[in-house]
């Protein structure tokens, strides 16, 4: 093998990003602490109109990350013990966490291998007399196509949660963003999202009224006004100094998107007969990219990763344990082998790193160091 020059580039840089905005950041966290109304104040309000406006919904309701986002969205439209919900196994823990917290069942079904998101089929040979809501995850930034799943879910009586962490501005094939076409949407800010706090956050989005109203209502211990408890609800709040922050860094979002996408274009030129495969870019804004993710053949993932780790770079790999197969799942009954493409997705996938502050060069250093590891 070529000795290649030792270089830096992690898989995420937040270091980077907070450079090009820090004297705003700074001044906005001040401005919080001067004020010293450090829970649903003026930030959080402001950021949930202008959070709903982005995503074209009516209503958007921050919450403390986006675990509280789905758990909240499924506790609003009344699913609980007894209950089923369809999702997929190749997603974060989280999606069937928050279906098992509510007591309902997660009912898990393959991705199709080209676009890693739900298997349509799969979803509506899933569907029993006891499944209330199918919960499509936009994997990696890629929306799922929806319309379908919307046509499926109308004609079944079923509804539709959106686990929208991943996919903070990509569009949906009904023309719409991703949060404004199901009953309701989760969306996580977590650090290293698209849209990212400095810790946890998350959001719900809906167009529904009463469930808006529901929603604040759990968020803050289920009161209807202050030390009034209607319902039992959670501490959930979105905090004043996150809000400052995911402001400032929403109006920067579609700079950003552009910015990776162009990035998922340039490493699939140079990835081009690498021996590697890349990931399909959609047209019309359909992927934004939280990951650039490509699959490593014949069992060599692990190795590149330590290739490309001895050379300064960064890798992930979202995600190495399907849902099916994780301990805590294993009173599911699932076991393997009911997952093909969801298992072989694991032991392929490789996240290289994806940032809006990543340089072409740095892309080029990424791209030549798979390549050089394939050829040998």
């Amino acid at each position: 093998m070529t000795v290649m020059t030792k270089t830096d580039i992690p898989l995420v840089d937040l270091k980077a990003q907070y450079r090009t905005i820090r004297d705003e950041v700074r001044v906005a966290i001040d401005e919080v602490l001067e004020g010293m109304q450090l829970t649903i104040g003026p930030n959080v309000t402001a950021f949930d109109q202008e959070f709903a406006a982005f995503c074209g919904a009516k209503h958007a309701i921050g919450v403390g990350s986006g675990t509280d986002a789905l758990q909240l969205a499924i506790r609003a439209l009344g699913i609980s013990s007894g209950d089923e919900v369809i999702t997929v196994s190749h997603t974060f823990f989280a999606t069937v966490e928050a279906i098992l917290y509510s007591g309902a069942r997660p009912i898990l079904v393959d991705v199709d291998e080209k676009t890693f998101n739900m298997d349509l089929v799969a979803a509506a040979q899933a569907i029993t007399p006891r499944t209330k809501a199918i919960m499509p995850v936009h994997l990696y930034g890629r929306t799922v196509d929806m319309k379908p799943l919307l046509a499926l879910a109308k004609e079944k009586g079923l509804q539709i949660i959106e686990d929208a962490c991943q996919a903070h501005g990509a569009v949906l094939d009904t023309g719409t963003l991703a949060g404004a076409s199901g009953r309701v949407s989760a969306f996580s800010f977590y650090c290293s999202k698209n849209l990212g706090a400095y810790g946890e956050a998350g959001s719900i989005t809906t167009n529904d009224d009463a469930l808006a109203t529901e929603l604040r209502s759990l968020r803050e211990h289920g009161q209807s006004t202050r030390y009034y408890h209607p319902v039992i609800g959670y501490n959930a709040r979105l905090d004043e100094i996150q809000a400052a922050i995911l402001r400032i860094k929403l109006r920067k979002l579609p700079e950003w998107n552009a910015r990776r996408l162009a990035i998922a274009r340039h490493y699939n030129d140079r990835l081009k007969n690498s021996g590697v495969i890349a990931p399909e870019i959609p047209e019309g804004g359909r992927h934004v990219f939280h990951c650039y993710v490509i699959r490593v053949p014949d069992g060599r993932r692990d190795a590149l990763r330590q290739y490309l780790s001895e050379r300064g770079i960064g890798t992930g790999v979202h995600y190495p344990v399907p849902i099916h197969l994780q301990e805590a799942s294993a009173f599911l009954g699932y076991r393997l082998g009911d997952f093909p493409v969801t298992e072989l997705l694991a032991s392929e996938v490789v996240s290289l790193p994806m940032y809006a502050e990543l340089t072409d060069v740095q892309v080029d250093a990424v791209a030549a160091a798979v390549a050089e590891f394939m050829r040998a």
